[in-house]
């Protein structure tokens, strides 16, 4: 026969008025029924909970850096690019909303094509069966001189592509990150893992000569995130490794250059919660962070949006 257990009295329990408690969720955030048809009246909709709140926090933090005269640094992946995002971050970096652009390599070779050829990106699954994968030979030969010429002119990675960009001229360089961030003096950096990128395997890789230029885009990237502080924000968009592994150790070489590097924003756009860039972009660093989960397509259009009519 198994104990009897005497239930709890509930007569005994301590009750509070709702007055008293601070609510996480209030009315005055609900979304809101569009009044007009302007833009503010769409963001109206938006419930100011979650992520709702996060955006909105992300695009205020952005328009106070550029009034403020602080940096606001943007660092994406090349899904980003391939998102077809690249006329809308233009426009912001004309617009002063863009102080840095930061790529991974597989950014830089989309970013090349699209401009080049005005198409990106292929089948992997299929290329790769026959070892065709990455093996387009205008791409390699393009990014490998222009890096190449640029060493010898002492340049980083990125601006040595975007100079060969702008004085190739290509039928679509107005869609080009960096070629934009050549003609509007706009800083540009790269940051190449060796192994990682499809051009590594051409013949005219030069591994010297792209370790130096990628080395110096990293001490340029590091000057920029030292300048942060005091109301700076830093964006991750769509890299999971490359680039917030590179950010965390700017981070670092900042402060123990002297750098008091506090009072900044960090935000991460991506589709799902990656672990580097929760860790090393949101957590460690120590400034505010803000993680918006969704698809680049419709996360970026909308910040983009709510930075223009803010």
């Amino acid at each position: 026969m198994s104990k009897k257990i005497k239930p709890v009295d509930l007569s005994k329990v301590t009750l509070h008025s709702i007055a008293e408690r601070e609510s996480i969720v209030s009315v005055k955030d609900f979304a809101k029924p569009a009044q007009g048809g302007y833009f503010s009246d769409f963001v109206d909709c938006i419930p100011n909970i979650l992520a709702g709140r996060e955006i909105r926090a992300v695009s205020k933090a952005i328009v106070s850096a550029k009034a403020g005269g602080k940096p606001v640094m943007w660092a994406c992946g090349a899904h980003f690019i391939k998102c077809g995002l690249n006329p809308l971050l233009i426009d912001l970096m004309e617009k002063g909303f863009v102080s840095s652009i930061s790529l991974n390599g597989g950014g830089v070779i989309h970013d090349v094509e699209v401009a080049l050829f005005g198409q990106t990106s292929e089948d992997v699954t299929s290329a790769i069966r026959d070892g065709s994968f990455g093996m387009v030979r205008e791409t390699g030969e393009f990014i490998n001189q222009a890096v190449e010429m640029g060493y010898e002119k002492n340049l980083g990675f990125a601006e040595s592509v975007g100079e060969a960009l702008v004085r190739e001229n290509p039928k679509h360089l107005e869609q080009s990150l960096l070629g934009a961030c050549r003609k509007n003096n706009i800083c540009a950096t790269a940051h190449i893992a060796i192994g990682t990128d499809i051009i590594h395997s051409h013949p005219t890789f030069d591994p010297k000569v792209t370790g130096a230029a990628t080395h110096l885009d990293f001490r340029i990237f590091s000057s920029m995130v030292g300048e942060l502080s005091g109301g700076g924000v830093y964006l991750n968009v769509g890299s999971a490794v490359i680039l917030p592994e590179v950010f965390l150790k700017a981070v670092s070489l900042s402060r123990n250059l002297g750098v008091e590097l506090v009072d900044f924003t960090c935000a991460n756009f991506d589709f799902k919660r990656q672990y580097r860039a929760f860790e090393n972009v949101l957590k460690r660093p120590g400034g505010k962070s803000h993680f918006i989960t969704g698809h680049h397509e419709l996360t970026l259009p909308l910040l983009y949006k709510m930075l223009l009519e803010d």
